[in-house]
């Protein structure tokens, strides 16, 4: 690190670039009360928006121990780097859950998962979601996706599913418990976090119609498997290592062959301990997933590769690492060659990745179907994205270009569904809307993965030739191929073969050194061969005798070679198509600084990874925006019941002359009628508001704005909701008490009707019945709540049912109109009853009462 001084200077010349003179003034005035500062935990708030007025109000949340802060779409989360456990409690997650509006309280990512939970309940297209945890390595994605799983886990359980509190807990707990083990054979220590995820994790949890956690599946993205034979300095191989060595019994040891105080090779800086190193918490989880103890020890074994373990003859063992086997000829005769020193070195390495690499593939296979639930029963899921962070060692190779790839790909999901495709919109609907520029990385991404020439493609071709790869002359090619790219460079004063990529979040220099043979990923026949003929079990099922005749077709075959990039964008791309489909929430995790010093904010730091990501572009874009976007069809579906003209008894002209000041207007593209009716609702569920008033130099908002197809609101829909809910009860239909409240004579339905109106009320009060209340006390709760239910004249409630809605805790109604709440309609049996609009939300426990 450079003294402090430098320090300062270099950030006040990186952020003076982004301030004009004409802000600077604005700048002093909001940074000069600086006991405020931390108090703004929305910083689309901020006036004006700069990198220096962001970074100083997160520095000031920060020393407060204020680690969460909203940035528009995205939740900025800063690594204290020390715990805070009541920052994560049980309590704390059902506060979150039970909050009438979560965004009212602290920023959390607690917040951001019940918003997309209730995203789930409302059945708004698209259902499905997504939060995509970002950072750099050591930022806390693991942490933060961890927290969120336990949330998940806490707040989807059905307390009175069908299947059994029982079935439901072992669900749960098989989906947590897939955390330790994935992170015991996946994650590693490095320069730059202990804990860190060398390989990347799609987790899709699985939500049934009553959006209850049924299930869940993992997907995964490129083990980092040559940290198994190749650890850089002070850094550790995977963490299942550690465990075994430091947490196996006498009787292990001595099965395993694995002696007291024993130093290996391949596991240094074993001397430290780190809170990853617990050997019980893995083998509990494993043996909750279904791994039985038996299949553990077969799996811990393979710590040490030797021919007794794998059961393999050793002869045999020794020859596959020794000698080469040449087929040539049209006669296809067979040559035997013996190997050099280094080859036998790089067989050996091979083996134990090969190893490794099949066993982490069979163990998500196995976590899988243990967690995952069939298709028919999930309806929506909620997906968790936590992957690898950027990356820039001293050294780097194909796995830091595969990984800093990813990242890339992921921060152009976010400039393409946030900072292009919304600014896009605003103009195409006709709103009135400056361009606010960003940051796009489309040319370094055409640079890494660009048909038909890019590093990717070119590494590719290399595999293929019949010949050992030249560095030099590579490294010649990449500069003549793609010299017009100006995100391509090379380290001049290196002697290593190299190349330099400008990518979002900075300037990476790739060594091409075992570049081209690591994307080749080959394994030798011999070595396939012997493993196959193993007598372990698991071994067996991790190289089946299938695979033979496969892997002579690829030899004799060699552009039908499958190589390392080619696999991983291949998977890249399948996961950007689910992202694509879901409603993406994004969460950017922070490092405060590179040491992982507990509560140290340095500035620099934290600046270039805020710029990297365009934070303060998406903060700018979001005070400026409309976050709320709904088409004109939908927005009339749900708020239908606003329209004074809507019912026979409010008959009523709707007069364009009278609309709200707060409502804007863009050119019409769609039907007249559908325009004038969401007008309609808009004048009453924007009365009493003011137009959005002019802050700094920004031109004056509109609150809500109609555009071509869609209405366009600058805060929650939340008042028209409350609007419609206050219409609907305007004293319409009939209504009897709640659970636990002096029962009145309740309706009762006539013909066809009778079954689901009575079934339905029964529903309701096992539903909403006092949960706190238990033994002979509940029982009587209910027998007189279900008893009123069978008293009662049958003229009371006629046929023209549509709709039934509880208030927490309060009275009942049926409804002659179908529910403005949209999302929580549900049509049992239609083709037999004409009820339409049964209110799911009534089923809900957690909606009627708080537990």
């Amino acid at each position: 690190m450079k003294p402090g001084l430098e320090n300062g200077q270099r950030e006040d010349s990186l952020i003076q670039n982004d301030l004009s003179e004409s802000f600077e003034e604005e700048v002093r005035a909001f940074l000069g009360d600086e006991e405020k500062l931390h108090l703004f935990d929305d910083l689309t708030k901020v006036n004006p928006v700069t990198t220096r007025t962001v970074l100083k109000c997160l520095q000031a949340r920060y020393r407060v121990n204020l680690f969460y802060t909203n940035a528009g779409c995205s939740l900025v989360a800063l690594n204290p780097f020390q715990p805070f456990s009541c920052l994560y409690s049980p309590e704390l997650m059902r506060e979150y859950h039970v909050a009438l509006c979560p965004q009212d309280l602290k920023p959390h990512i607690f917040a951001v998962a019940e918003q997309t939970y209730r995203n789930v309940q409302k059945q708004m297209d698209p259902v499905n979601q997504s939060i995509i945890v970002s950072g750099e390595s050591g930022a806390g994605k693991t942490w933060t996706s961890r927290c969120l799983m336990k949330f998940y886990a806490s707040v989807a359980a059905s307390v009175i599913s069908p299947k059994g509190s029982e079935t439901v807990e072992r669900i749960e707990k098989r989906v947590l418990d897939s955390n330790p083990v994935m992170e015991a054979f996946g994650n590693a220590c490095t320069l730059r976090n202990n804990n860190s995820s060398r390989f990347g994790k799609y987790i899709q949890l699985q939500l049934d119609r009553f959006h209850h956690l049924t299930g869940a599946s993992i997907q995964t993205f490129l083990l980092e498997k040559t940290r198994v034979a190749y650890q850089a300095p002070n850094e550790r191989n995977f963490h299942i290592f550690y465990q075994i060595t430091k947490g196996a019994t006498a009787e292990e040891r001595l099965e395993w062959n694995l002696p007291e105080g024993a130093e290996y090779r391949w596991l240094p800086n074993s001397e430290r301990n780190l809170d990853e190193d617990c050997f019980e918490v893995t083998r509990g989880a494993m043996f909750h997933l279904g791994i039985g103890h038996a299949t553990q020890s077969n799996i811990f074994k393979f710590v040490k590769t030797t021919a007794d373990l794998l059961q393999i003859p050793v002869e045999e063992l020794l020859e596959s690492l020794r000698i080469r086997t040449i087929t040539a000829g049209k006669q296809q005769q067979v040559f035997k060659k013996p190997c050099s020193r280094a080859e036998c070195e790089t067989r050996r390495d091979c083996l134990a990745k090969v190893i490794y690499a099949r066993l982490f593939e069979w163990l998500v296979l196995v976590i899988n179907e243990n967690i995952y639930t069939d298709p028919s029963v999930w309806t929506s899921f909620i997906g968790l994205l936590d992957v690898y962070g950027f990356e820039a060692f001293p050294e780097n190779n194909l796995e830091q270009l595969c990984i800093n790839y990813a990242n890339e790909k992921l921060q152009q999901h976010f400039v393409a569904h946030y900072l292009k495709a919304q600014q896009e919109e605003y103009a195409a609907e006709g709103l009135q809307w400056s361009f606010i520029n960003y940051k796009d990385n489309q040319n370094c991404l055409d640079l890494i993965e660009g048909n038909p020439l890019s590093i990717f493609s070119l590494l590719n071709e290399e595999c293929r030739l019949n010949r050992a790869s030249n560095t030099d002359l590579f490294q010649t090619r990449i500069e003549k191929a793609l010299s017009s790219n100006q995100c391509l460079s090379r380290d001049k004063f290196s002697k290593k073969p190299n190349f330099i990529i400008s990518h979002y979040a900075g300037k990476v220099c790739y060594q091409l050194a075992a570049m081209v043979e690591k994307n080749k990923d080959a394994v030798p026949p011999e070595l396939l061969h012997v493993l196959q003929n193993s007598k372990d079990p698991l071994l067996q099922k991790l190289f089946p005798v299938t695979e033979k005749n496969q892997n002579n077709t690829k030899t004799q075959n060699r552009a039908a070679v499958v190589t390392v990039v080619s696999k991983f964008k291949s998977s890249l791309e399948h996961l950007m198509e689910i992202l694509s489909r879901t409603t993406p929430h994004y969460i950017r995790c922070i490092k405060p600084n590179a040491d992982c010093k507990a509560m140290t904010f340095r500035r620099e730091e934290v600046l270039s990874q805020l710029q990297a990501c365009g934070i303060v572009e998406a903060i700018t874009i979001s005070a400026a925006g409309f976050p709320v976007r709904i088409p004109f069809q939908s927005f009339i579906e749900r708020y239908q019941l606003l329209r004074k003209s809507w019912g026979s008894s409010k008959k009523r002209a709707w007069d364009k002359s009278n609309s709200h000041p707060a409502v804007k207007k863009g050119e019409t593209a769609v039907k007249d009628d559908d325009s004038a009716a969401v007008l309609e609702i808009l004048q009453d569920a924007v009365r009493g508001q003011t137009p959005a008033q002019q802050t700094g130099n920004a031109a004056e908002i509109p609150s809500v704005y109609c555009g071509k197809t869609k209405v366009f609101l600058a805060n929650s829909v939340a008042k028209a909701a409350m609007l419609a809910a206050a219409e609907l009860d305007e004293g319409e239909g009939k209504e009897f008490p709640a659970p636990g409240a002096t029962l009145a004579r309740p309706p009762r339905s006539l013909g066809p009707l009778q079954a689901a109106v009575l079934s339905w009320p029964l529903g309701l009060v096992l539903a909403s019945a006092p949960v706190r209340v238990t033994g002979p006390r509940r029982a009587l709760e209910l027998l007189s709540c279900l008893r009123g239910l069978q008293e009662g004249s049958r003229e009371d409630l006629g046929c023209g049912i549509t709709s039934i809605r509880a208030l927490p805790q309060g009275s009942v109604k049926f409804h002659c109109r179908k529910s403005p709440l949209h999302f929580a309609n549900v049509s049992p049996h239609t083709e037999a009853f004409s009820i339409v609009g049964f209110n799911q939300i009534l089923l809900d426990r957690e909606e009627l009462l708080p537990t």
